[in-house]
């Protein structure tokens, strides 16, 4: 259960307060005045806080600003026996959860309390979930080559030109997308990713496009497409060096004009996106071979932006094992293990054909596997590779 403070000048009100809190399973700390309350709250880190707005030396309002600096996720609810609108108003505009007016509503101050804790909790986990998608989209490295692609990103994130994204499997493409995105003016608009590989090719033009009800045999409703879903900010086309070539018409077209049609319709829909493009391939062979539009790619090609293989930017090798191993650690639940610089020596001796994914494997697997609580070079020789 919780950690409740409560905040009040009258003994008979605190006593009663924490006799049902407690019932309720809570643990419930008391302060007899303000500055008594900010100190407890300083020390406890309370789950919520009640406090009496009237009272001696420092008022509720002087407490509830106090708590309102630390940027704490901690709800307050203001009591008071004096209260009117006009409080009340002022005690959410200053940061309050509630306001609650004495004689304290048994029922209505149970209610409000289980409420300011669900909304509590969930502010916790849901600025714990960012820093997780923070920590999973994390630029690693302050090498040379890296240092030229967060140069180029920096360069052109505010623009709406579109950028190709090259790059061996595993070098973090994504990233770079990400980041481009997080840098633009669209930012708090959507990021919508296709995985251009992973979808089978009858497909591909649906999912880019939707499609009308009853347009083909499965289309049992209308479907919006990721163009449109990516409206007023970025589509990030993974892979596209694998879309299929009349897929690719109608993403030339809808670049041009920036217009898209739905699979089975027959009405233009405007889209607002910017398009980012990432691909394994070389595209000028693709291009040779006829499986790939050259004037697509010189669409999608205002801006290349080159991502360096772990075998370019060794020098990062030392960061990124750090990195990794305490991201393993958090996730395993176990101790973060420390690195020598031998079994650095012996990590940037290995051709890393996976890059960055396969190196982050590699952490994990010397996490589990090394037998001391300091992966040596040893550890790094026996276990980097997968045992046959």
């Amino acid at each position: 259960m919780a950690k409740i403070l409560v905040i009040d000048d009258q003994r008979p009100i605190r006593s009663t307060l924490k006799d049902i809190l407690e019932m309720e399973g809570h643990t419930v700390s008391l302060a007899e005045d303000g500055a008594k309350g900010v100190e407890t709250f300083t020390a406890e880190k309370p789950d919520l806080v009640l406090t009496d707005i009237k009272m001696p030396a420092m008022d509720g309002m002087e407490v509830l600003a106090k708590i309102m600096e630390t940027k704490a996720d901690c709800p307050v609810i203001m009591i008071s026996g004096h209260g009117d609108i006009d409080t009340a108003v002022e005690c959410i505009k200053r940061g309050a959860y509630d306001f609650i007016q004495k004689p304290l509503d048994l029922n209505r101050l149970l209610i409000t309390v289980k409420n300011a804790l669900d909304k509590g909790a969930l502010v916790t986990e849901t600025k714990t979930l960012k820093k997780k998608v923070a920590h999973r989209y994390e630029m690693i490295g302050d090498s040379e080559p890296m240092a030229r692609v967060r140069e180029m990103i920096d360069k052109v994130a505010q623009t709406d030109a579109r950028v190709l994204i090259l790059g061996a499997n595993g070098t973090g493409k994504e990233l770079v997308a990400r980041a481009l995105h997080e840098g633009s003016r669209r930012v708090a608009s959507p990021f919508i990713e296709v995985n251009c590989a992973a979808i089978p090719s009858e497909l591909i033009e649906s999912e880019l496009f939707g499609h009308e009800k009853g347009s083909f045999t499965s289309a049992v409703k209308q479907r919006i497409g990721r163009f449109e879903q990516a409206d007023g900010g970025t589509l990030f086309l993974d892979e596209i060096g694998d879309m299929s070539l009349p897929a690719q018409a109608k993403v030339l077209r809808a670049l041009q004009e920036n217009t898209i049609t739905r699979v089975g319709g027959e009405k233009e829909i405007k889209v607002d996106v910017r398009v980012l493009a990432a691909t394994n391939k070389n595209l000028a062979e693709e291009i040779k071979a006829g499986r790939f539009r050259e004037d697509l790619y010189h669409r999608l090609s205002v801006i290349i932006i080159n991502v360096p293989s772990l075998n370019d930017r060794a020098d990062d090798i030392p960061a990124l094992a750090d990195y990794f191993l305490q991201i393993v650690a958090q996730e395993l639940n176990a101790p973060k293990k420390s690195i020598t610089p031998e079994a650095i020596d012996a990590l940037k001796k290995i051709n890393w054909t996976g890059n960055i994914r396969e190196f982050r494997n590699v952490m994990e697997r010397l996490t589990i596997l090394a037998p001391a609580a300091e992966i040596t070079a040893k550890d790094v020789n026996d276990y980097a590779r997968p045992i046959a």
